[in-house]
């Protein structure tokens, strides 16, 4: 009795053996070893069923004659190839053709056998080609895994992500409440200026990435105004010239706080608090920019904040209503200019300020100050 390894016929489907050959003698002598050795075949005279059958179902190996009518085992093993890279081919070939077969393994074939063979021979080779099949199955098995593994690495990465996203545009939230906590200002406000920036953002097309770090600073336009003293930032009253020079360097204190970040957030950050008062005719402070010398993010969010101004209530001035401030800003009132904006930005806005109505009447917070601020 010829040792074989039965170890591994019975795992999945491995042992059909499909054998392929035009002499129905050697079909019938090879199924019959096979199937005293565990293997279940199926055979085939004819290369292009052979192929359909390979087409339709699945084997572990095929066996297969080289020298064939109509298809050799060499085109055989071709065709298979282009729809199974793995499945191992066995080549049956006499002396004559051993310098074929070899140029066949070079095109994918898993192993050859000499004509006539010995049974031990082609058991041996069919055993390799198992221990092939198992080995690349635990190849996929371990592949599969390792992409789930990824994949669930992947998502979990994406959750972390989202909420540090989340995390920090909370912190700048509380921090800049924190500077908006002495002045009559809401967090409210805060929220909305972002709101209202990644709108106009939108409107003008601005890449992706932009869109979302606007939102991120603009709600840190103000954060400068920790640093101004309380009896000016809460004065019940108008502001005098000098206070007013003073009250101006919430812009300069703003840019130091948020200055040398190494993060874009809050490089734009920086831009917009020492920026966000600076008018498109030259007009504003601190440094009296003019025109596209504005960085386009605080031209964007200075008519946000202009807006927002407007429609709240001050100590000194009633809440506009949508309708008025739009006027304002497109026609001016004498202290708040169309020449002020960025032509583009207030293109922008025009054409979506209704959408401007809807953030500030779904904000939550809109509780009426209890004292003075100067804009």
């Amino acid at each position: 009795m010829i040792a074989v390894n039965t170890s591994y016929r019975n795992m999945e489907k491995n042992n059909k053996v499909l054998i392929v050959d035009d002499e129905i003698s050697i079909l019938d002598s090879l199924s019959l070893l096979l199937g005293k050795y565990g293997y279940s075949t199926t055979v085939s005279c004819d290369p292009e069923k052979a192929f359909q059958k390979i087409s339709s179902d699945s084997y572990g190996i095929v066996l297969t004659d080289i020298n064939m009518p109509k298809m050799s085992g060499i085109e055989l093993l071709e065709k298979i190839r282009t729809i199974d890279a793995d499945i191992p081919v066995i080549l049956m070939t006499a002396y004559g053709e051993l310098d074929y077969a070899m140029s066949a393994l070079k095109k994918g074939a898993f192993d050859f056998i000499l004509k006539p063979f010995k049974p031990e021979i082609l058991l041996y080779s069919l055993e390799k080609a198992l221990e092939f099949n198992r080995l690349k199955q635990i190849e996929k098995n371990y592949t599969k895994s390792l992409e789930d593994s990824v994949k669930q690495k992947t998502q979990e990465l994406t959750i972390l992500l989202s909420t540090v996203k989340d995390l920090s545009y909370e912190i700048i939230q509380r921090l800049s409440a924190a500077a908006e906590f002495k002045d009559p200002e809401t967090g409210a406000h805060i929220v909305r200026i972002g709101l209202y920036a990644q709108k106009i953002a939108q409107t003008m097309g601005l890449p992706k990435d932009i869109i979302e770090t606007i939102r991120f600073a603009s709600p840190m336009h103000d954060i400068g105004k920790i640093g101004i003293h309380d009896s000016i930032l809460l004065k019940d009253g108008y502001l005098t010239p000098e206070e007013f020079e003073i009250m101006k360097k919430h812009t300069v204190i703003g840019e130091k706080i948020l200055s040398h970040s190494k993060h874009l957030n809050i490089q734009m950050s920086s831009s917009i608090a020492l920026n966000h008062h600076e008018k498109w005719d030259g007009t504003g402070y601190p440094n009296g920019l003019k025109g596209a010398e504005i960085p386009l993010e605080s031209r964007i969010t200075m008519l946000c904040d202009q807006y927002d101004a407007l429609r709240s209530l001050r100590p000194y001035k009633n809440a506009l209503s949508h309708r008025n401030t739009v006027e304002i800003l497109v026609k001016g009132d004498g202290k708040t200019l169309p020449q002020h904006f960025d032509p583009d930005v207030l293109n922008a806005f025009i054409k979506i300020e209704t959408v401007f109505e809807e953030i500030y009447n779904n904000s939550q917070n809109n509780a009426p100050p209890k004292t003075m601020r100067v804009k």
